[in-house]
């Protein structure tokens, strides 16, 4: 007889926990599946050939575990077409030779072979110091103005955290004031700002220089991002991230009168890619009126140019297959059918899982509930890096706290007991939360996310193995949990108000 713990009506099998816990630890595939989606994966760029590499690769892997119904499927259309870098070389050559590490930017052209040209410092601070350069800047580098004024300091705090039991103990809490919302915030400034370096791309178009180089990353370490690009525009100017260890030591230079000469080459690939892809698979529910109810549980594929996407968010990807394949392993008969998707596009606005919720839960044109609406169950993500679950946050679900006051139970030795009422916001739960559905992100220790995500260092060397094993084990727990109770997770509550003014989930977006 199965061990139980009954709370108000809210079974949680023990014996199965167990189970979970003892196939996670003794025949873990978290170590090969770090590999595949890193090193062997390599980066993930939106609409790029890694990219739809690596959704083979995820294919694969789930038929392999022995998953059913997987399959890579179109979702959305993507404006910005297909990508790929194929060469990038920088280095400074005067005053003296000094190689540096680089980014190219995403979606931003090439150069005409190898470029050796002087750089030239761009100091401009309002629309009339554009006036000193033209007629200057064909064929030069050009190293654009810091976009801070802020010297840099030396940081002592350490450069991977885990929550405190007092950082836990407030983030339990609820918050005072309004979420989300940014207080006294100078918008315009901001545009301002958006207007001048409207006008700066404008002039270096049309003056014609070979490269512009930005500050972007530190501890020599460049960051990845991309331009506004549609797929059949004119190719934009061929443009290099730099850390701010060697714009600043250029820059430095040049406001000492002293020439700086850099030597640059960079080779890009511009292709159609129509749409995102997730790729997706599932274990088939067996309960005659609860099968067709879905249990998701999901991370995004795609990432950044820059590393291999290792913790942002390969990370995510092997917790939710291996969380999936624990329970295929054990044989599991689940009432309801579990779903995993690792989504497509999530980097460039949440371009997967949008798409999945608009071809199967709700019309994007009228916002009308699809037949599968009514079927879904709940939905677990994770994307905040490689470091283990302490919690969960509940976005502003009340309904769910005592059905998850449960569930973590059994991990509280583990560090995981903490539930917020607070939202969480940036990734794929949000597509799910913001028509009404219950949609959950886990409290992770950030370990060094915030230094490493978006960068070239995001590689296999972010990944803490044995903080994902638990995050799986964790996850699994979750995921059988919610396909075997009576009843579907609880939706936020509608708030009714006045006529013509439609209606709202609480606490919705």
């Amino acid at each position: 007889m199965p061990l139980w713990v009954l709370s108000q009506s809210e079974n949680v099998d023990l014996a199965m926990i167990y189970k979970i816990k003892q196939e996670a630890n003794m025949n873990s595939k978290i170590a090969d599946l770090a590999f595949w989606l890193t090193d062997y994966a390599g980066p993930r760029l939106t609409g790029s050939s890694g990219n739809a590499r690596a959704n083979e690769l995820a294919r694969k892997k789930m038929e392999e575990f022995g998953f059913q119904n997987v399959r890579i499927e179109a979702t959305r259309d993507f404006s910005r077409g297909g990508w790929d870098n194929l060469k990038t070389y920088a280095a400074m050559t005067a005053p003296y030779y000094t190689n540096f590490a680089c980014n190219p930017v995403a979606w931003t052209g090439s150069t005409n072979g190898l470029i050796k040209s002087e750089v030239v410092l761009l100091d401009v601070r309002s629309e009339s110091d554009l006036d000193k350069y033209k007629g200057k800047l064909a064929g030069k580098i050009v190293l654009m103005p810091s976009t801070t004024t802020t010297p840099y300091e030396i940081n002592f705090s350490p450069l991977a955290t885990r929550y405190t039991d007092e950082e836990l103990e407030q983030l339990a809490k609820e918050p005072s004031g309004q979420q989300g919302r940014r207080q006294n915030y100078d918008f315009a400034t901001m545009n301002a700002q958006r207007q001048l370096r409207s006008k700066i791309s404008e002039m270096l178009i049309s003056e014609g220089v070979a490269v512009i180089l930005n500050n972007s990353g530190t501890y020599n370490i460049p960051r990845s991002n991309g331009v506004n690009y549609n797929s059949g525009d004119k190719e934009p100017v061929a443009e290099l991230n730099i850390p701010m260890e060697d714009h600043g030591r250029m820059e430095r230079l040049l406001r000492h009168d002293i020439p700086v000469e850099m030597e640059v080459e960079i080779k890009n690939r511009f292709f159609p890619s129509p749409q995102v892809y997730n790729v997706i698979g599932e274990i088939p529910g067996t309960d005659k009126l609860l099968k067709n109810e879905v249990v998701l549980i999901g991370a995004h594929l795609d990432s950044w140019h820059g590393g291999t996407g290792a913790a942002d968010n390969g990370s995510g990807c092997i917790v939710m297959l291996e969380a999936l394949r624990i329970l295929k392993d054990l044989n599991i008969t689940p009432r309801r059918t579990i779903r995993v998707a690792l989504w497509g596009g999530e980097e460039e606005g949440l371009y997967g899982s949008r798409g999945y919720v608009e071809k199967y839960l709700v019309d994007a044109a009228n916002n009308q509930h699809k037949p599968d609406y009514d079927k879904f169950d709940v939905y677990f993500n994770m994307d905040n890096g490689s470091g283990r679950y302490r919690g969960i946050y509940l976005q502003q679900n009340e309904l769910v706290r005592p059905i998850f006051e449960q569930w973590l139970k059994p991990f509280a030795d583990m560090g995981c007991s903490t539930i917020t009422i607070r939202n969480t916001s940036g990734t794929d739960h949000l597509s799910f939360d913001r028509v009404g559905l219950p949609g959950f992100q886990f409290i992770q220790d950030e370990i060094e996310y915030g230094r490493g995500y978006h960068t070239v260092m995001d590689t296999w060397e972010r990944l803490v193995l044995s903080d994902l094993r638990v995050n799986a084990i964790i996850t699994a727990s979750f995921v059988y949990n919610a396909a075997m109770r009576d009843a579907k997770i609880p939706q936020k509550p509608v708030i009714n108000l006045p006529e013509g003014a439609g209606q709202r989930r609480s606490g919705g977006f």
